[in-house]
């Protein structure tokens, strides 16, 4: 259930959060693997064959979200980006998203806090929000 709300978050990574770059100057770009303690990223993914993943026991260290395109990628959940707007740094996606057990419509409310930093916002609770940092990982 973390996965899930960690990958709507981004994740998601959530997502993302800032999840896929749009065509527009100034767009957010999301982008990569994202963790929410960047000193964690080690721990929360891993390289098998050349592609990146999650560890184990990533959600012990905090969890994350991988952005590929408009893919966003969690543990137990899948999201393809369906509609994206950009308003300077906020970002609003909508997401149509796939665990094992069921499908769901997610939207996401993002803010880039800077070039590796990015807070899911949770609309009508102002002072919530879930931060990530981008990880280093080409």
């Amino acid at each position: 259930m973390h996965d899930v709300r960690a990958l709507v978050a981004g994740a998601a990574l959530s997502l993302g959060a800032s999840f896929v770059s749009a065509g527009g100057a100034g767009a957010v770009e999301l982008n990569g693997a994202w963790a929410t303690s960047a000193d964690q990223c080690d721990k929360v993914f891993s390289r098998e064959g050349g592609k990146l993943g999650f560890s184990d026991m990533s959600e012990v260290y905090g969890g994350g979200f991988i952005v590929d395109g408009k893919q966003l990628i969690g543990k137990s959940a899948r999201c393809t980006v369906t509609a994206r707007k950009d308003d300077g740094i906020n970002v609003n996606l909508v997401a149509s998203c796939a665990t094992d057990i069921m499908l769901s419509s997610v939207q996401f409310s993002l803010k880039q806090l800077d070039a590796n930093s990015i807070a899911r916002l949770f609309p009508g609770m102002e002072d919530m929000e879930i931060r990530y940092h981008r990880c280093p990982f080409n």
